[in-house]
């Protein structure tokens, strides 16, 4: 199975890409790749500026990434309740080429954050949104307080109850058949 898998940040220092990170490499015998946000920043979206730039390439070349993998994870950052400005940004670009921007792909969908909610708000807005942009949300994962329940070092959770509801989630994506 190839598996496209990246956070919904720009920092750097994401703790989201991490746990995307963690989280893909608990997929046995997957082949994972692993995007960076960073390596697809784009103008900002309007009408305006697609007029002037059209589509731009690498908003297409994220669009081939989704459609030559056979799954996708992504880790979301939350940023003051919602998406970060990177991912939507990017987003905005991509539906504009296509509203099909997940390609009839299975997704699992995770998030986390410092706080006692780890990104809540922003897991459901997205698992609630990607079905209308042609993803198939096979689980989607909140972990709280990230410090506490990863271990940094490590690049694992410590956490074994949030383990266990991990793993659960990710083997959603087992026995896929490859892409076309």
């Amino acid at each position: 199975m190839k598996l496209l898998a990246f956070a919904a940040s720009s920092s750097k220092k994401s703790i989201n890409k991490q746990l995307v990170i963690y989280a893909s490499s608990l997929i046995e015998g997957a082949e994972v790749e692993v995007l960076d946000l960073n390596d697809y920043e784009l103008p900002l979206f309007s009408v305006d500026k697609e007029e002037e730039l059209g589509h731009p390439e690498l908003a297409r070349a994220f669009l081939s990434k989704v459609a030559s993998s056979d799954a996708v994870m992504i880790s979301f950052a939350e940023h003051n309740g919602s998406y970060s400005a990177a991912y939507k940004n990017l987003f905005d670009w991509c539906s504009r080429i296509g509203p099909k921007v997940f390609q009839d792909k299975p997704l699992v969908l995770l998030s986390t954050s410092p706080g006692a909610r780890g990104g809540a708000s922003v897991l459901a807005a997205a698992t609630t949104s990607v079905p209308f942009f042609s993803g198939h949300v096979k689980a989607s994962l909140s972990i709280p307080s990230f410090y506490e329940n990863f271990d940094v070092e490590r690049g694992m959770l410590k956490n074994e109850e949030l383990k266990i509801k991990l793993i659960e989630a990710v083997n959603q994506l087992r026995g896929l058949p490859p892409a076309a």
